[in-house]
């Protein structure tokens, strides 16, 4: 017969690799049932943005499977208080002289490229991400951020680990967007992404501020120390699509990006204007001296519909994309409409809960563009 005992016992050899202590040391297994060969129970978790989530709860759930006569185990994941963090850390220092990489509730500061907060061998093994895409813009104000949020959004509705970076560090709007504050914390493995309500990690030099509206007025090796030392440091665990909103131009910021990180591929953002397909061209043309592959275009703030008529109006004039796409060789992935209820739901930071076909069919023509067989859709928690 199962008892609770046996389950705590098995259990005690499952430990948190955050905290280096037995989950049931860190009093973190609640709530156990047993109803004959079922067993269930509650696995609390210091956040649920924790990116270990899925290897753990697997964990907890093969330990007690693996007992005599259980034939089914549930884990059901919840977060714990305040009050229960501090008790579980407070339990990891026992013993221990020094904590490597903060206590885990320590804001994370800007790092220029010096010391990394872990060891770059442990954050990026704990990250393998399939595929890394880029979303860029020939200049400012076409909407390449809010894309960027809303291609990240279909891909996580289509069940996909998702991860947003946000390049863009002196102009950073994506939490603004997913309607995130508070800034990054520590945890002894690296720096710990922000969590959207349906399970999308988010980092942006916007969570690092004291205060969200002061300035980055960094220069550009500046910059391109602090791009490298976030890839570095970040804990973003397991997923399958990684979305960097890289800031607009040609600059410094992308020629680090597309140098140094391993970007799969690139997706551009512009309007109707003869103005702003002339510096896409000049986009198009480093993403070739780059070797960074152009997957496609999106010409964004297309046209408006007039909902009392239906009357398609082309605001900012006669559009340039074919031009546009027939230089690059690449495909037109979508003409976007103006929507004033995209630009309500960008203002309340809920864009990923507006949900557009349009953006759908883009994510799934970026995704049929990839290499098959990389990206899965195990292991998703939704939040």
């Amino acid at each position: 017969m199962v008892t609770e005992e046996a389950v705590r016992q098995a259990l005690g050899k499952v430990q948190d690799p955050e905290l280096g202590r037995s989950v049931v040391e860190l009093n973190m297994i609640r709530d156990i049932q047993i109803d004959g060969s079922r067993v269930s129970l509650t696995l609390a978790l210091t956040t649920l943005a924790c990116p270990l989530m899925d290897s753990l709860t697997g964990q907890v759930r093969a330990a007690v499977a693996a007992l005599p006569g259980v034939e089914k185990a549930e884990v059901k994941v919840a977060e714990m208080t305040e009050a229960e963090v501090k008790a579980a850390y407070a339990q990891m220092l026992q013993g221990a002289p020094h904590a490597p990489g903060g206590n885990g509730k320590e804001p994370v500061s800007f790092n220029l490229g010096g010391t990394s907060t872990a060891p770059e061998s442990m954050a990026r093994r704990l990250s393998p991400v399939s595929h890394m895409i880029g979303v860029t813009s020939g200049k400012g104000g076409v909407g390449k951020s809010v894309v960027a949020a809303l291609l990240a959004s279909s891909l996580r509705r289509m069940g996909h680990r998702v991860g947003v970076f946000d390049v863009d560090v002196t102009g950073a709007s994506i939490p603004k967007l997913f309607g995130l504050t508070g800034n990054l914390k520590k945890i002894p493995e690296g720096i710990l992404p922000h969590q959207t309500p349906n399970g999308i990690r988010v980092v942006s030099t916007n969570l690092m501020l004291h205060n969200p509206d002061d300035p980055v007025a960094y220069r550009g090796s500046m910059i391109n120390s602090l791009i490298k030392s976030l890839w570095r440091d970040v804990v973003w665990g397991p997923l399958d699509y990684l979305i960097l909103d890289l800031p607009p131009g040609t600059s410094d910021a992308q020629l680090t990006v597309m140098s140094e990180l391993p970007l799969e591929g690139l997706v551009m953002v512009t309007t109707p204007q003869d103005l702003a397909a002339l510096i896409v061209r000049k986009a198009v043309r480093l993403s070739r001296d780059m070797n960074v592959r152009l997957l496609g275009i999106v010409e964004n703030m297309s046209y408006f519909v007039c909902p009392e008529t239906g009357t398609r109006h082309e605001v900012f004039g006669p559009s340039h994309v074919e031009e546009v796409t027939a230089l690059a060789e690449v495909p037109l992935l979508a003409r976007l409409p103006i929507l004033p209820a995209l630009a309500e739901a960008s203002d309340a930071g809920k864009i990923e809960q507006f949900q557009w076909p349009e953006m759908d069919a883009v994510a799934e023509k970026v995704r049929a563009s990839l290499p098959e067989g990389k990206a899965t859709r195990d292991g998703i928690v939704a939040m």
